[in-house]
């Protein structure tokens, strides 16, 4: 409903994370699971780039069909401790979302493996107090959640956002990553750490 994007990493071991898995109706949760079926993919991790409503309302349908609970930064445990309470407060509505337990708390430099792959879990605080950024060094592939958008950045008005530790991170955090690394964000398309460093106003 808000145009979330959901990744599934994998590699040639068949073996798959899941990102930020916002499925909130029927037909999205079988798109996800039947590429999962049809790749012959086995999910090793459900990771939330953070605690927000719309990254998370798909995890209910991950946990039942793989039995995978999902990993977090513990900033954000808050969040995730009143999930259903989240879209009443923000979209007006109480939706009955199915909230499986957190099954790790992730911090700052944990790295999640699967295959012959991982990703290292980089906080960028700003969006939400737990934001986090996993990054593959070996493909050069950040999945930036909502801290980095091509062009813009996520809002900082939500509860315990912060400008500041917006500007930190992308500053101390995403500006030194290689520039060829590509983005890919929480919503809207992709970008590259090189095009956000040159142009975009928030990464100068």
């Amino acid at each position: 409903m808000l145009s979330e994007n959901c990744y599934v990493a994998s590699d040639d071991t068949g073996e798959a994370v899941i990102i930020d898995c916002g499925a909130m109706y029927d037909e999205e949760a079988e798109a996800i699971t039947h590429y999962i079926e049809a790749e012959h993919l086995k999910p090793a991790h459900l990771l939330c780039t953070h605690g927000h409503f719309d990254h998370c309302m798909g995890n209910g349908t991950v946990y039942r069909r793989y039995g995978l609970k999902p990993e977090v930064h513990y900033e954000d445990k808050f969040l995730m401790d009143k999930m259903i309470g989240q879209t009443e407060d923000l979209l007006g509505i109480r939706l009955p979302l199915d909230v499986p337990p957190v099954g790790r708390y992730l911090s700052d430099n944990d790295i999640i493996t699967f295959g012959h792959h991982s990703l290292q879990a980089l906080h960028t605080p700003g969006h939400t107090p737990g934001g986090v950024v996993f990054y593959c060094e070996a493909e050069h592939i950040a999945f930036s959640g909502d801290t980095l958008f091509r062009m813009s950045i996520g809002r900082t008005d939500f509860e315990r956002g912060s400008y500041s530790e917006m500007m930190h991170s992308l500053h101390s955090v995403l500006a030194e990553l290689p520039s060829d690394t590509r983005v890919l964000p929480g919503h809207g398309p992709e970008t590259t750490i090189g095009d956000e460093v040159r142009y975009s106003p928030y990464m100068r």
